[in-house]
């Protein structure tokens, strides 16, 4: 099956958590959080570029979509590391807390801030924290962004090799290989040489 990563096309239909984008002749269902939605100005007949996640389960196969891979990069995180959360606790999350207030309250261990999103109780917050923090290490990767220890382009890089399943120390060690031959490279760049690392 293939996997849409990325959907680029006309709004045929608006909503603040759902568009219909159109490519070229085909309208897919793209289920977006407001984050995304506010950022786009999202409003039929205009043009989108959506990174996005297919959630394939039993009974259905949705479609998620996010203006930035940022954004998809914590989506991905929530879902994939993150005990008894899945895609509409991880869009509420989206909604209801722009990413850097929510990697903030993350590192902080702000459980305060993150139980106050609709749908995300002081049990879910606490769990966001404790296993994003201790399991995976990315709180240290935006912690260390934030302090100017890495650019933002090699902390974007690591988190999304984070979110494809590596671990923290061989995503840094793969991206700071790369940053060697080539010390401008963009995250995207530094994603794709990383993986040839990782890979290889």
């Amino acid at each position: 099956m293939a996997v849409i990563a990325r959907l680029r096309g006309t709004v045929l239909e608006a909503y603040p958590n759902r568009l219909v984008v159109d490519v070229h002749g085909v309208g897919y269902e793209v289920h977006v959080p407001l984050s995304t939605f506010d950022r786009l100005h999202a409003a039929e007949g205009l043009p989108v570029d959506l990174r996005t996640h297919l959630h394939i389960r039993e009974t259905a196969q949705t479609l998620y979509g996010f203006a930035s891979e940022e954004e998809r990069d914590v989506f991905l995180l929530l879902i994939d590391r993150v005990s008894g959360i899945g895609p509409a606790i991880a869009m509420a999350v989206l909604s209801g807390m722009p990413v850097p207030h929510f990697k903030t309250a993350v590192v902080s261990g702000d459980v305060t801030a993150l139980s106050r999103i609709k749908g995300i109780g002081k049990k879910t917050a606490e769990r966001i924290v404790l296993e994003l923090k201790d399991k995976v290490g990315v709180a240290e990767t935006w912690q260390d962004a934030a302090a100017g220890q890495m650019s933002v382009g090699a902390a974007d890089a690591e988190l999304a090799l984070i979110a494809l399943g590596y671990k923290q120390v061989e995503a840094r060690k793969a991206v700071r290989k790369v940053l060697d031959a080539d010390p401008a490279a963009p995250a995207e760049s530094l994603v794709r040489g990383a993986l040839r690392h990782l890979q290889g």
